[in-house]
């Protein structure tokens, strides 16, 4: 004992350093932000603003955007935070579950199906024009991941309702238009419905600037890979785990009465997830609702 305690001390000067390489190793190894993502920066009050142009599809693509859907929500055995198969046109676990339960007609069963719902998010390039929270951004290419609330308004500038209004493409670089992000927090949410669009103008006046910025672009289909999703039999296994579920596939209630809420089962996964999931239809709508979701579940 003696010559170990002598050692601890005959060490001491160096065991700084030895700790210092231990963090620098582990936060190495800690999970990085995609610094390809752009993402607005809000002050205290939960207001922000910034002017991004989204661009046109990259290189060796057709659309400007990928439409990803996926679900996030709380069970007994954890959090479930995958991207649905459905987007890849495929059966999904999930979503074959939420249907089995919707299709009972009960209340009950309906709700557990909006609670664990899919969430549908975009993403496309975009060219920062002004960002005053992070001014190191602007006149830079990148991506966004925005969801459908944002892609209404650019949906509605394409397909305008009143005969007034001209269509306005607004992935175009010449005739499309800046789009102006205004965030201001609703109800303990961000909220973009007072984002618009600017007049139509050309991003920039230079054609070869114009093509300096189209080739800095991110491909988007490779969001659409199948490796960047799990097989419905990896899903499945998880959707149970999270369930809380001994292997057996879950058995929705199918009652008369709908004061009795499904089983046992249901209702400890209803009353796990109520409080977080309750969020789902308003931040699931924002682009910012895969990081929501996502620290909640590194909590």
């Amino acid at each position: 004992m003696a010559t170990s305690f002598q050692a601890l001390r005959k060490n001491s000067a160096s065991a700084l350093n030895k700790l210092t390489e231990e963090l620098t190793k582990l936060n190495s190894n800690a999970p990085q932000e995609d610094e390809r993502f752009w993402k607005p920066s809000v002050d205290k009050a939960g207001n922000g603003f910034a002017v991004i142009r989204f661009l046109p599809a990259p290189a060796g693509e057709d659309v400007p955007f990928v439409r990803i859907w996926d679900h996030a929500f709380k069970g007994p055995g954890g959090w479930y935070i995958e991207r649905s198969l459905t987007t890849l046109g495929e059966a999904d676990p999930v979503s074959e579950y939420n249907m089995e339960l919707w299709n009972t007609g009960l209340e009950s069963n309906k709700k557990i199906v909006r609670e664990q719902k899919r969430r549908l998010s975009f993403v496309s390039n975009i060219y920062v024009v002004k960002d005053s929270a992070n001014p190191e951004n602007e006149g830079k290419v990148f991506l966004y991941r925005y969801g459908k609330k944002i892609f209404d308004k650019l949906n509605a500038s394409m397909n305008p309702e009143f005969e007034d209004e001209k269509p306005l493409n607004p992935f175009d670089l010449w005739q499309g238009a800046n789009f102006k992000l205004k965030i201001r927090k609703v109800e303990g949410y961000q909220n973009y419905d007072k984002s618009e669009f600017d007049s139509p103008s050309a991003l920039l006046d230079d054609d070869s600037a114009l093509e300096s910025v189209w080739n800095q672009e991110h491909p988007l289909q490779p969001f659409l890979a199948r490796s960047e999703f799990k097989t419905y039999d990896q899903l499945k296994a998880r959707f149970y785990k999270v369930l809380g579920l001994d292997g057996s596939a879950p058995k929705p209630s199918t009652t008369a009465d709908d004061q009795e809420v499904a089983a046992p089962s249901h209702k400890a996964r209803a009353a796990a997830t109520v409080a977080a999931l309750a969020a789902a239809s308003t931040v699931g709508d924002d682009d910012d609702s895969i990081n929501y979701f996502q620290n909640l579940a590194n909590e």
